[in-house]
C-alpha cells in the first residue's frame, strides 16, 4: 500500500507550495508514495476538510503555516506523523523586527512536530531551539527546465531581476548602485521579470510580466542575474530562490552578501557577493566587460545548481527522512 502524504499550505499559487511540494509530486509517485495537497485557508469548511484528510494520511507536511493553539492541537491529534516545512522567517515581522506573537506560534508549531524541514541554516538554527529533529532542506529548482537556448541582446547589457511586488523593496533599495553602474557601463539595462516597473531607478528598464511558461526564456536571454537583499532576520530567512534560478539558467550572479545567497554563491566562481555601492558597481562593470567571464561563471553556476539544488538531488534528502517517519 502506498504511503499517503498530505501537504497543507495557504494555496497552490504560493511559491513555497510550488517549489517545496508540488514540483516533487511526480517524483513522490514514481517512488511509490501517494501525495496530495489541501489548502488550509478559507474558513471553517477548509479547516474541517484539512483535518479530515489529515486523519487519512500517513505523514502530514505543513508548508510555512502556523496555527492558533486549538487548531494546532486538533491537527496534531489527527496526524500520525506531522512535519513542519518552512522557507521564510515566519517567527518575525516582514521588516525583520521581532514579533512575540509570531515567535510563540512558530515555537508551538516546531515543538508539536515529529520533524522540521528548514530551507536554510539560519532557519534551521531557529527551529532547533524548539525541536532537535531538524533537517536542512534547501529550496530546489527543476534545472532541466531552465536549460533553454535564447539570444541575448547585443545593443544592451541586461541585468535581470525576478520576483514580485512583495519583494520590490529590495530592488528599489538598489537604486544608488544601479545609477553608479549605469554611468560606468554604456547600454546597461535592467530587465524586471515581475508585476511592476521601477521608473527613475537610474538605469533603463525593461519590465516583463512574470509567467511560469516564459520565465526560463527571459532569464536565459539576459546577461547577469542580480539579487540585492537587506541584512535583517526576515531577509536571512530567504532561501535564495532567484539566485538558483539565475544559476540554473547559466547566468553569473551578483548578490548582496547576506542570508542563503551567500551560502549558494561561490565567490569568484559562480558570481560575486557585494556589500557596498562601490563593490556592486565594480562587479557589474567587471562582468559587463568580459563575455568569457560571464560564460564561465554561468556554466559553473549551472553545474552547482544541478549537483546540489536540483529537484532530484533535494528529493533524495526528503525521501530518506519521510521514509523513516512513515
Amino acid at each position: 500500500m502506498s504511503t499517503r502524504l498530505l501537504f497543507v499550505s495557504k494555496g497552490e499559487d504560493a511559491s513555497s507550495t510550488r517549489y517545496r511540494a508540488l514540483q516533487f509530486f511526480p517524483l513522490w509517485r514514481a517512488a511509490g508514495f501517494e501525495p496530495s495537497h489541501v489548502t488550509a485557508s478559507g474558513g471553517l469548511r477548509a479547516t474541517l476538510d484539512m483535518l479530515r484528510q489529515a486523519r487519512r494520511a500517513d505523514v502530514v507536511i505543513v508548508l510555512r503555516k502556523t496555527f492558533p493553539a486549538a487548531l494546532l492541537w486538533l491537527l496534531r491529534r489527527a496526524s500520525r506523523r506531522l512535519v513542519f516545512d518552512f522557507d521564510d522567517a515566519v517567527f518575525c515581522n516582514t521588516d525583520g523586527t521581532p514579533s512575540r506573537t509570531r515567535m510563540a506560534r512558530f515555537a508551538a508549531m516546531a515543538r508539536a512536530c515529529d520533524r522540521v524541514f528548514a530551507g536554510n541554516a539560519f532557519l534551521a538554527g531557529n527551529a532547533a531551539a524548539f525541536n532537535p529533529a531538524v533537517t536542512l532542506v534547501p529550496t530546489s529548482v527543476d534545472t532541466a527546465r531552465y536549460r533553454v537556448e535564447a539570444e541575448k541582446p547585443v545593443d544592451s547589457l541586461d541585468l535581470v531581476w525576478i520576483g514580485s511586488h512583495s519583494t520590490r523593496k529590495y530592488l528599489a533599495e538598489a537604486m544608488l548602485w544601479l545609477k553608479v553602474a549605469a554611468d560606468a557601463v554604456p547600454g546597461l539595462r535592467l530587465k524586471i521579470v515581475a508585476d511592476f516597473d521601477l521608473p527613475g531607478c537610474g538605469v533603463a528598464t525593461l519590465p516583463v510580466a512574470w509567467r511560469a511558461e516564459s520565465e526560463a526564456q527571459e532569464l536565459a536571454a539576459s546577461h547577469i542575474g542580480i539579487a540585492p537583499m537587506r541584512n535583517d532576520d526576515w531577509s536571512r530567512g530567504k532561501c535564495a530562490l532567484k539566485v538558483l534560478q539565475y544559476m540554473a539558467a547559466g547566468l553569473p550572479v551578483v548578490s548582496s552578501k547576506a542570508g542563503a545567497n551567500a551560502e549558494v554563491i561561490v565567490e569568484g566562481e559562480t558570481g560575486y557577493l557585494a556589500s557596498t555601492t562601490a563593490e556592486w558597481a565594480e562587479r557589474i562593470a567587471q562582468l559587463a566587460g568580459d563575455a568569457e567571464l560571464r560564460w564561465r561563471m554561468g556554466e559553473a553556476g549551472r553545474r552547482r545548481a544541478a549537483a546540489d539544488y536540483s529537484i532530484e538531488a533535494v528529493f533524495e534528502r526528503l525521501r530518506s527522512v519521510i521514509e523513516g517517519l512513515a
